[in-house]
């Protein structure tokens, strides 16, 4: 069980104005510390996701926050982004990893399945994630605190919670997940910096 504050972790809109987000995402990062930031679009258009990614890699990279794309490792490493996270836990994370190379970022996603993820950070994942933490298999009911308590425990790669995180499911999870992922959490709300000040207060 980590005894530290979890990192934060985030995660884009599926679809972004390229001109008007990095300079949300800029606001965003200057005004908390962010650890890593997520390019993850709805579309599969190349040069849309290269243009994409050119744009938050301008705002990330001097404020020495790691991006990565999800899903489209090969444009991580066209694009100079740090890594990928793959949705579909482990079956690419070994392509992955030798096509980026070993200083890369590769996570996996990896739903409730301990299995999985113990095979991915076996094929050398960085991290895995699980989630949706506000879902049918991680939500009511199903005590997501114990699936992220076990991992903590056992396993040394770190654990990513994400998906349905609100004030009080931070503040039952922050003290065994190494980091925690917001996404349409805070993009949704009318002040996404204030709304991540919010669920970073309930860490503790």
């Amino acid at each position: 069980m980590t005894t530290e504050t979890p990192q934060i972790y985030l995660v884009t809109p599926p679809e972004i104005d390229a001109a008007r987000f990095p300079e949300t995402l800029a606001r965003l990062l200057d005004a908390h510390p962010v650890a890593c930031l997520r390019l993850d679009l709805a579309t599969r258009d190349e040069d849309v996701l290269i243009r994409a990614a050119d744009a938050i890699r301008a705002v990330t990279e001097p404020r020495d926050v790691a991006a990565i794309v999800a899903d489209h490792w090969k444009i991580a490493g066209r694009t100079g982004l740090d890594g990928v996270h793959l949705g579909d836990g482990a079956r690419r994370v070994k392509a992955a990893r030798a096509g980026l190379g070993a200083e890369a970022i590769v996570g996996a996603f990896c739903g409730a399945s301990r299995h999985d993820a113990m095979t991915a950070g076996e094929m050398g994942a960085d991290y895995v994630s699980f989630g949706p933490v506000g879902g049918p298999d991680l939500g009511a009911g199903h005590a997501p605190d114990d699936l992220f308590a076990w991992w903590s425990e056992t396993i040394e790669v770190p654990v990513v919670a994400e998906g349905g995180l609100d004030p009080d499911r931070v503040g039952a999870l922050w003290r065994t997940t190494d980091f925690l992922s917001f996404g349409e959490e805070i993009w949704s709300d009318d002040d996404p910096v204030a709304r991540l000040g919010a669920l970073r207060a309930a860490m503790g």
